[in-house]
């Protein structure tokens, strides 16, 4: 697991077990809010000890959610004493199918055995703010990777924690790819100092504003090229002709896995499309 100091007491974890998926601590003299959790204890672990070996023990005050995929909430329960935050859908998602979602990943997943599920405590519907020491953060709703997905973005620094709204690669089989591009038009008005994508690097000021372009590119170019499969009567094994490059996204990320991501996106759209022309 990587760590990254983005800015005075901020740090970013970076899984080396899944996904490269992060998880997003700032410390202050009252506690640590944690964004994020990991999937698998044994580096959730790692960031308890971390905040621990600053704070003293049981100094997580808040843990968010930024959506209530596995990989961002199994490490939660390792947090003992602290509040968990998300989004209403959040909630009643995991509420609703959490536990049965998450016996199944351990029948897969021997990791996973320890796992328990935590429900957020607090919930909300539009927006919310955390006040602790002179950390100010604004969570607020960001759909389009997830119904429930969250943001968070750290007021004094400027820092936008997105979840997995900002990946390598936009990534819409759960979501919905119009409330995606409208998520990101919020982002670049926001103007950023840094953004913590859900899964890899942190970008920086400077990579801001072309990674949203590009993103914003990729959703419209994606539907363009499997309107052309439908049009012309292909079967949907031609979508891997359509490489993430020709639309727009680079293949390198997250070591190669953007590219399946990237073949998921298409066969979502054409199942999509293909059930919309069929009524």
């Amino acid at each position: 697991m990587r760590l990254d100091r983005v800015a005075e007491d901020i740090y970013v974890f970076v899984s080396g077990l899944y996904a490269q998926v992060t998880a997003t601590v700032l410390l202050t003299p009252r506690g640590a809010i944690v964004i994020d959790t990991m999937p698998f204890p044994a580096e959730a672990s790692e960031i308890v000890s971390f905040i621990e070996s600053r704070l003293g023990p049981h100094s997580v005050r808040y843990v968010v959610y930024t959506h209530h995929h596995a990989d961002h909430v199994y490490g939660a329960y390792l947090f003992r004493g602290a509040e968990v935050i998300a989004h209403d859908l959040c909630r009643e998602i995991l509420h609703r199918f959490g536990c049965v979602a998450l016996e199944r990943a351990k029948e897969q997943i021997p990791e996973l055995e320890g796992v328990e599920l935590r429900v957020p405590d607090m919930t909300f519907e539009n927006e919310m703010h955390i006040h602790l020491a002179h950390r100010h953060v604004r969570l607020f709703h960001t759909p389009g990777h997830s119904p429930d997905g969250i943001s968070a973005f750290v007021m004094g620094e400027k820092m936008l924690v997105a979840g997995d709204s900002m990946m390598s690669v936009p990534y819409i089989v759960h979501g919905d790819r119009d409330q995606l591009r409208e998520t990101l038009i919020g982002y670049r008005a926001l103007k950023p100092n840094f953004i913590v994508q859900g899964h890899g690097e942190v970008l920086l000021r400077g990579e801001v504003e072309e990674t949203i372009d590009s993103h914003l590119s990729y959703l419209n170019i994606i539907v363009e090229r499997v309107e052309e499969v439908i049009e012309r009567g292909d079967p949907p094994d031609r979508l891997r002709e359509i490489d993430i490059e020709s639309c727009g996204e680079s293949r390198i990320p997250l070591d190669g896995l953007v590219s399946e991501l990237h073949c998921d996106n298409l066969m979502a759209l054409y199942r999509e499309f293909t059930r919309a022309g069929s009524r």
